[in-house]
């Protein structure tokens, strides 16, 4: 995992050949949904966190400098615009950290969230990948649509598989956190529930872990980002935004924009390597012809 590189042209290429043949970005979610009965639905198998040891993210001789960028999608009805747009602004992604010289080597794992307590899929996770492996993985997750209507998912389950389950070399050999970038609407639940870990990813923990705790380890390895879009049904909640204050901090960003949301990733990460200030990076996203500066201002000025 991890080796190859982006290329604009064969994700180009790949949309080309998916609108000619009428087939979805989402094609395992359109399989599954419209073939199964929802009892029956599964992560796929190559995002399936049941079982997992751990997703890495390696430097190589052809990355030698790699930097781990994971970003966690709440899939649950009310966010189930995220990941597509995600899919269609990939290129704008890896456009900003890789030509703008933002990042060296980036390895990006794309994950989805649910609620434990009633969906059937809620925790996928993909691989680290640098190239368009992760326009697969993106592909492959199933866009389950559920939720149980209490302004909480199972956001803290997918705090312990990245902070149990992941291994970063940008973290191991040079003491760099990488990037998770969380994307949702609501709140996580208390504490990563012992039963809750035993049946999706088939492990045992002696016991529940609070969420402050889970979210410590995690801090070691990661620079954790909250991302709450509009658009969404708990865009501007007070509730939900004290929640995420307290854990994260000033790591907790309102969108405006949706559509903007490849591009504040792209810039926040260059400001946390300080390749860029937010000046420069707003420059920057001008000068590829983004929509998106005035949005991305005001999302990350004052942090």
């Amino acid at each position: 995992m991890g080796s190859g590189s982006w290329s604009t042209n064969v994700y180009d290429a790949a949309a080309r050949y998916r609108a000619a043949s009428g087939t979805d970005a989402f094609a395992y979610s359109d399989q599954v949904r419209h073939s199964a009965p929802r009892h029956t639905w599964r992560a796929h198998q190559s995002l399936d966190p049941h079982g997992l040891t751990v997703r890495e993210s390696r430097d190589s001789d052809e990355h030698p400098g790699s930097l781990a960028i994971a970003v966690l999608f709440d899939v649950t009805g009310s966010m189930g615009g995220v990941p597509r747009t995600l899919q269609t602004k990939l290129p704008d992604l890896f456009g900003l950290l890789l030509r703008k010289g933002y990042v060296q080597d980036p390895q990006i794992l794309f994950g989805a969230v649910g609620d434990a307590t009633c969906d059937r899929v809620p925790l996928q996770l993909g691989q680290f990948e640098s190239d368009n492996r992760m326009d697969d993985d993106l592909g492959n997750i199933l866009l389950e649509g559920g939720g149980g209507g209490q302004m909480t998912e199972s956001y803290e389950l997918a705090l312990y598989a990245m902070a149990r389950h992941t291994a970063l070399d940008c973290h191991d050999k040079r003491g760099r956190r990488g990037y998770l970038f969380l994307i949702g609407d609501e709140m996580p639940y208390g504490k990563v529930k012992a039963r809750e870990v035993r049946a999706v990813l088939g492990e045992t923990i002696r016991h529940d872990i609070p969420v402050r705790d889970i979210l410590a380890e995690l801090k070691r390895k990661y620079h954790v980002h909250y991302i709450l879009p509009a658009g969404a049904s708990y865009a501007g909640n007070p509730e939900v935004l004290t929640v995420w204050r307290r854990l994260l901090g000033q790591n907790v960003i309102e969108l405006d924009d949706l559509d903007a949301v490849c591009e504040t990733i792209a810039l926040t990460v260059g400001l946390g390597e300080e390749a860029i200030d937010l000046a420069t990076g707003l420059a920057d996203l001008a000068d590829v012809g983004s929509a998106a500066v005035d949005t991305v201002a005001r999302a990350l000025s004052g942090r």
